[in-house]
C-alpha cells in the first residue's frame, strides 16, 4: 500500500498539462479573469445606460462612435453658385431700370391724378411697372438665395421660373390656335389707341412708331381715323377728316422740315388720289406681313429664351442639392 501511494505522487508525462495563459489557449480561464470580466461588464453596462438616457446625443462616447463623411463643395458647385448669382444680379438691375422708367412715366404724365386714375389701366407705362416689379422680385430672390445659400429663396425662384416656362409654352400654343381671336384683340386695342391719340403721349408715340416703320395708316385702312374726335369729319378743328403726319408718304418738305399738316383732309380723297399722299393699307396687315417675314427670327429668339430659362432652372436645382448635402454632413 505504501508503494502504491508513492507511485501516485510521481507525475507521469501524460498527466502534464500546460497551465500557461497565452493567446493560443482561449478556453483556459485566466487568473482573476472573473473579477476583471465582472468589472468590465459593469463598466460597459453603465456606459450603455448613460447613452440611453442621453437619447443618442452623446455621439462622442466610446460606445457609440459614428464616422461622418466629409462633403465639401466642388469647383463646379462654386461655378454654378456665382454664375447664378451674377445672372440674377444683372437682371435685377435691369428690372429696377424698367421699374424706374415706368414709374417716371406715370408720375410725369400725372397718371395718379384723380381725373386720370380711372384710365390708368390702359396706360402703357403700367406694363413697364408690372414687368419691372416682377423681374426685380424674381431675380432678387435668386440672387440672394444663391449668394446666401438659402434653399427657401432658391425654391421660390425655381418655382417662379417653372411657372414662367409653363406660361410661355401655353401662350405659344394659344397664340397658334387662336390667331383669329388675337387679330380681333389687336384691332380693338389699336382702335382704342387711335381714339386716345391726342390725349396720351405714350399711345401717340407707339402709334406713330408703328405707322412710320410699317408704312401703314389706321387699323384696317386710313379711314379708321374717324374714331378719333379730332380727326372725325364732324370735328370743328383743322384736323377734321385728316390723318396724322406719320401716315404721309413723304412727311418731310424738301427733306428737312416736318410737315405736320400733310394729312389734313386725306379722308375726303378717293383711294387713287390718296395713295400719292398717304399710306392706304392698315397696320394690322402690316403687322401680319412683318411676322411672316421674320417668323424664323422670332422662333429662334423664343427657343433661345426658353432654353436659357430651362438651363437656369437646372442650375438652381443642382445648387439646391449641393447645399442640402453640405448642410447634412457639416
Amino acid at each position: 500500500m505504501r508503494r502504491y501511494l508513492m507511485i501516485k505522487k510521481i507525475p507521469l508525462p501524460w498527466w502534464w498539462r500546460d497551465n500557461t495563459q497565452n493567446e493560443t489557449s482561449p478556453l483556459i480561464p485566466k487568473a482573476g479573469s472573473a473579477k476583471e470580466d465582472a468589472a468590465e461588464l459593469s463598466h460597459v453596462t453603465s456606459e450603455f445606460h448613460q447613452a440611453e438616457t442621453n437619447n443618442g446625443q452623446d455621439h462622442d462616447s466610446a460606445v457609440f462612435t459614428r464616422i461622418q463623411p466629409n462633403y465639401s463643395y466642388s469647383l463646379m458647385d462654386y461655378f454654378l453658385k456665382y454664375f447664378l448669382f451674377l445672372c440674377n444680379l444683372v437682371f435685377t438691375v435691369l428690372g429696377l431700370v424698367v421699374l424706374g422708367l415706368g414709374m417716371w412715366g406715370l408720375i410725369s404724365k400725372e397718371s395718379f391724378a384723380q381725373e386720370k386714375i380711372s384710365s390708368i389701366g390702359t396706360d402703357p407705362m403700367l406694363i413697364l411697372v408690372t414687368l419691372g416689379f416682377v423681374l426685380t422680385v424674381l431675380c432678387l430672390s435668386g440672387c440672394v438665395g444663391a449668394l446666401r445659400e438659402n434653399c427657401c429663396l432658391l425654391k421660390l425662384f425655381s418655382a417662379a421660373v417653372l411657372v414662367l416656362i409653363t406660361g410661355q409654352v401655353l401662350a405659344a400654343i394659344l397664340a397658334y390656335g387662336l390667331q383669329d381671336q388675337i387679330g380681333g384683340y389687336l384691332r380693338s386695342g389699336m382702335l382704342a389707341a387711335m381714339a386716345r391719340y391726342q390725349d396720351d403721349l405714350d399711345l401717340r408715340f407707339i402709334t406713330d412708331e408703328i405707322q412710320s416703320n410699317l408704312q401703314c395708316c389706321g387699323a384696317d385702312n386710313y379711314r379708321d381715323w374717324e374714331v378719333n374726335i379730332y380727326y372725325n369729319c364732324s370735328a370743328p378743328g383743322v384736323l377734321a377728316c385728316g390723318v396724322p403726319a406719320t401716315c404721309c408718304v413723304d412727311p418731310l418738305e424738301n427733306g428737312t422740315v416736318w410737315n405736320s399738316q400733310c394729312g389734313v383732309g386725306a379722308q375726303q380723297l378717293d383711294e387713287f388720289t390718296a395713295q400719292s399722299v398717304i399710306f392706304l393699307g392698315g397696320c394690322l396687315g402690316g403687322i401680319s406681313r412683318w411676322i411672316e417675314q421674320h417668323e424664323g427670327l422670332i422662333g429662334t429668339v423664343s427657343i433661345v429664351v426658353l432654353g436659357v430659362q430651362i438651363v437656369i432652372l437646372f442650375i438652381t436645382t443642382r445648387l439646391m442639392e449641393s447645399i442640402q448635402w453640405h448642410k447634412v454632413y457639416m
